[in-house]
């Protein structure tokens, strides 16, 4: 199946498996959040990851709505840590809803993700092992993430570190997860996960270096947003570790500028960035983690016909906005 069947056989899954209707505070908010729906990226690479091994992805299909209802889960929470007022342009469900609805909702998605697991037809145990990990190992990163806002100083495989635990883990498991169903060998199973970890640390590099370099017509939001928040991005930090003095001085200057400088703060740091080579940078690193992710799908013993359209996602992901 093409990655548009699948969405539609995942959203025909995902429609039928109704919330109740009442307490409508509890699951009216839910209902709100899942249908603003995103890419759905994640449910489809455990489709994908499962249709790699096997011509019936069905066995896939609870796992990939568990994992799609945990993403979504994390994002609410986040947006609540956050005080984001907007997600997919749509307001935040603790606007909309007030803030105890929220976190009562995200912990009913938390226990859906459970309830949808548990109708795994087979290897159930092996799927709860790597979605349990996989939900904690989010929850590190969200810490981390949390922590690094109130730190001077934060080095770069820290930062690394973070964005795979915040990120790329659950790529890896949705994937796998996937192969998991499908009855894949381990070793290919792993082989999957470390591509899905690898090409999410080089989606999150890609972003943080659109969001300060890319189209803003092209990548859909305002670009600088990063360097308006003083994010400790990946970009930030490279610009940090190789400035000499006199750049140093000059980026301490505009990351401390007030709140009506801002255009001016992020034109200035985006010339320090671009006089340091730090795009270029970027996209050497991105370009490391793309062919380690690579070097772990060939390693992966199937018909190559079976992984392109992994690959065509990948690179739809990955070249976008560019």
């Amino acid at each position: 199946m093409s990655i548009i069947d699948l969405q539609h056989l995942f959203t025909a899954y995902l429609n039928k498996n109704k919330l109740p209707a009442s307490p409508e505070n509890l699951y009216d908010p839910i209902r709100y959040f899942m249908e603003i729906g995103g890419k759905r990226i994640r449910p489809i690479l455990c489709l994908l990851g499962c249709q790699m091994f096997s011509d019936d992805v069905s066995p896939a299909l609870a796992p990939a709505l568990a994992v799609e209802y945990f993403h979504n889960f994390s994002l609410l929470h986040d947006d609540i840590m956050d005080k984001a007022p907007l997600r997919r342009g749509f307001d935040t469900i603790h606007i909309k809803y007030g803030i105890n609805n929220a976190i009562l909702s995200g912990d009913a998605m938390l226990v859906k993700s459970y309830e949808f697991l548990s109708d795994a037809a087979q290897a159930l145990p092996q799927l709860i092992k790597v979605f349990t990990r996989t939900a904690l190992q989010v929850c590190e990163g969200q810490q981390y993430d949390m922590d690094f806002e109130n730190r001077q100083e934060v080095s770069i495989p820290e930062y690394l570190l973070m964005i795979e635990l915040k990120t790329a883990v659950l790529l890896a498991a949705s994937l796998s997860m996937g192969a998991i169903c499908a009855g894949a060998k381990s070793q290919d199973v792993d082989n999957l996960y470390q591509f899905g970890k690898n090409i999410g640390i080089a989606f999150q590099l890609q972003d943080d270096l659109l969001d300060t370099f890319g189209n803003p017509d092209v990548f859909g939001k305002k670009i600088g947003g990063d360097i308006a928040q003083n994010k400790k991005t990946y970009l930030m930090l490279k610009t940090i570790e190789i400035a000499d003095q006199h750049s140093r001085e000059k980026l301490n200057h505009w990351l401390n500028v007030k709140e009506n400088d801002t255009e001016l703060k992020i034109a200035n740091i985006k010339s320090i960035m671009e006089q340091l080579r730090i795009p270029e940078v970027t996209k050497a690193i991105i370009q490391v983690y793309y062919q380690k992710a690579f070097s772990h799908l060939n390693q992966i013993d199937i018909e190559d016909s079976r992984k392109n359209i992994l690959i065509e996602l990948t690179e739809q992901l990955m070249f976008r906005q560019q």
